[in-house]
């Protein structure tokens, strides 16, 4: 979430927009916005984010988290000693 929240943000600066700007645009609260692009709201719904992505023309997507360790079967495939 925090990288969406920042994401939002960019783009809104980027837009010249102000929090307030987007917020009306959406039907939300400025402090809303706020919380979104700080990562310090407690539960946002996933329509609201994609809808502001969208209007920005992004899309929201998942994708799989990349491990922070390798794992065994990587170290396995990997060559230390080339």
């Amino acid at each position: 979430m925090e990288q969406l929240g920042e994401l939002i943000k960019a783009l809104r600066k980027a837009n010249k927009m102000t929090q307030q700007a987007l917020a009306q645009q959406y039907g939300m609260s400025r402090a809303t916005i706020s919380g979104i692009e700080n990562n310090t709201i407690a539960e946002i719904g996933l329509r609201k984010v994609e809808a502001i992505l969208n209007g920005f023309g992004y899309e929201l997507t998942a994708a799989p988290r990349q491990a922070r360790r390798p794992t065994l079967d990587t170290l396995q495939k990997v060559s230390f000693h080339d």
